[in-house]
């Protein structure tokens, strides 16, 4: 992600000026993407800027197929919609156990994407 690591740690300190920020970095990247693959599994989200829903998190999950016989469950597909002020507050009242998270680490954590230290 471009944006320099502390303008949206700043811009936290107020709704309108978060809004703005919020507002403007989905103006110049409309979609923010990301993802999870180990061997057996993965994650895959999409987060954009609605005008009407705020945030649209869309999260697809599923299991990679083992092998040639076997069958594989299909993808799931949630859809979490979010308002920008309530992600805000997310922020905000989650402790982050890094302070040097980009906002993409943030978004992926809001979307529920291990880390993929995490394995």
């Amino acid at each position: 992600m471009a944006e320099n690591g502390s303008n949206w740690k700043e811009a936290l300190k107020s709704e309108t000026t978060f809004k703005d920020f919020i507002t403007n970095y989905f103006k110049e990247h409309q979609e923010l993407s990301g993802s999870y693959d180990i061997p057996s599994y993965y994650e895959h989200y999409t987060v954009r800027l609605d005008s009407h829903d705020g945030l649209v998190i869309t999260l697809i999950t599923g299991i990679n197929q083992a092998g040639k016989n076997e069958s594989t469950a299909l993808p799931f597909k949630q859809t979490e919609k979010m308002s920008i002020e309530d992600f805000r507050k997310l922020i905000l009242h989650k402790k982050f156990a890094d302070q040097n998270m980009s906002l993409a680490d943030v978004f992926q954590v809001v979307a529920g994407v291990p880390d993929s230290d995490d394995q």
